[in-house]
This record gives structure tokens, sequence and C-alpha cells, in this order.
């Protein structure tokens, strides 16, 4: 029998860092306030009907070229270096995987983000996740941005939870994305996901999970949980907890008994298929 794979799959910004991660060093490099650079994108978007993904994506090209800033691949990596993570999250992966290792699960992390690729791929826990779904540029012969290449907003985001089920990871392969997969062949099951995100932007993929049989949580800040409280009074989610990812901490302990529970029930449906299986040849050489 093969291993039972669990996906854990993250919201990046105030789920796994702080705040907005532009707004560590992206934005103060470009001598802006976050109030300024946020306002300029909603105002592209009220002024041409711009979907707000797009419009901050416009505002990092624009304002870096009036900067003067190559707004190369390197340099936003080197913008997430200082991204601020919580509490225990540079642990968190480790831990997490060990636990799973000692029940016979693997774990596997992945990112769904409306954040900035290149920015995720500059933290320190780039390297953790099986896959990091985010925005992204296309970039030219000089290595500067010219263009999108990849925008998720929060409805976008449940294609990817698509993706990682049926261990579809490619972006551009859309065709074995939508043919018909029996439930039974899924690289991961829904009812072996966990996600964790902040916030209403992340409501379709919490319902989507939560329907599904997998498990939603949704995390705040110390003193500002009033970000959470739709998704409580709506049935968004399973749990809500304080954002932090420390060993013992109440998000672990949460975790570790999803994990549990989704490989007892793996455990179980093995037995269950291997004694229908005895039975059935007990039957056929009476």
């Amino acid at each position: 029998m093969s291993q039972t794979t669990i996906g854990i799959l993250y919201d990046f910004d105030k789920t796994l860092c702080t705040t907005d991660m532009q707004e560590y060093d992206f934005i103060k490099n470009l001598g802006m306030t976050s109030d300024e650079f946020w306002g300029e994108a909603a105002e592209i978007t009220s002024k041409y009907e711009v979907e707000k993904i797009l419009s901050y994506m416009l505002v990092m090209i624009r304002q870096c070229k009036k900067h003067g800033i190559p707004l190369t691949e390197e340099y936003l990596k080197k913008c997430g270096a200082n991204v601020e993570l919580f509490d225990g999250v540079l642990t968190w992966f480790d831990r997490i995987n060990a636990y799973g290792e000692s029940l016979g699960v693997k774990i596997e992390h992945y990112i769904i983000s409306s954040g900035t690729y290149e920015i995720i791929q500059g933290t320190p826990i780039a390297k953790y996740f099986k896959r990091i779904y985010a925005c992204k540029y296309m970039y030219d012969e000089n290595g500067e941005a010219t263009w999108p290449a990849l925008a998720i907003n929060y409805t976008l985001k449940t294609q990817y939870i698509y993706r990682i089920s049926k261990g579809i990871l490619d972006v551009t392969d859309d065709y074995n994305l939508n043919r018909l997969q029996d439930e039974s062949l899924r690289r991961i099951a829904y009812h072996n996901m966990i996600y964790i995100g902040d916030g209403m932007t992340d409501i379709p993929c919490m319902k989507l999970v939560k329907e599904r049989g997998g498990k939603s949580i949704a995390l705040y800040a110390y003193g500002h949980d009033e970000s959470v409280k739709p998704l409580v009074e709506d049935a968004r989610i399973n749990y809500v907890c304080v954002a932090d990812y420390s060993p013992d901490s109440p998000l672990e302990k949460i975790v570790k008994l999803m994990i549990e529970k989704m490989a007892v029930l793996e455990r179980l449906k093995a037995q269950e298929i291997a004694q229908l299986s005895q039975y059935k040849q007990f039957v056929e050489e009476k």
C-alpha cells in the first residue's frame, strides 16, 4: 500500500507573515507609505475597472521604473529576506513533518497566495513547500519584469486546490486538470487536506476544503480577532485560533490532532479493504 499523503495548504500574508509581504522592504524602498502604495492600486482598479491583483502588480512595475529600481527576480527575492514571520514558523515545518512521519503519513506543504511569488521565494521558509502558487512576473531580456505571468485572486485560488488534489501541479497543464479522475486515484484526497488562512479572501478555499471533508483553520494576530468573526458566524471554518506556530501552541495541537485523525482513518480504510478482499477470496475457494 502506498504511503498516505496529507496536504497542508497556506495563505501567506497575515497567515505565515504578520502583514502584506510588500510592506517589509519593497514599499519602504520606494519611499512610499503602505497607504500610498495600496491607494494607488485602488485608484487604478476604480478608474479603469482593473482586477485588484493586476492593479497592485502594475503599481510595482510603475513605481520601480519611477525610482530607477530594476524590478528583477533577484531584487524581489531580496525583498523577501526581511519578511516578518509569526512566532514558531521557522521550525514549524520540520516539527509537523516529523509528526506525520511518526504516524506513517507524508506531509506536504503548499502556498496558495495572492502575494508575490518571487518575494515568497526569498523567505527562509520557501524550501519547505512542494509548490508555491502566487502572482509572478514575466521578464524581458534584461531580466526586468514587464507583464504578469500569473495573477491569483481569492476565487482563482480554488483552482490550485484541484491541482494539488489531482497531482497536476504544472500551472500550464489545463488538459489533465480538467480530465475526469476517479476520487480513488487522486494524489491527495480532499479529506486529507488542511487549509490555513486569515480572512475573507480565503473563504472560497476554506469552504471548498471544509465541504469536501477536509479541515479549514482561520488565524488571527493577537488582539485582532475581528477579522475572523464573519468566518465563525457563517460556519466557513472548522477551527479558529491565534497565529502562533510555536511548539505546543493551540495551532500545533489542533493540526496534530487533524493529522492523527486522518492517519487513523486511512489505516482503517486499508484494513477494511484487506479484510473484504480476504473474505471474497475465502468464499471463492470454498
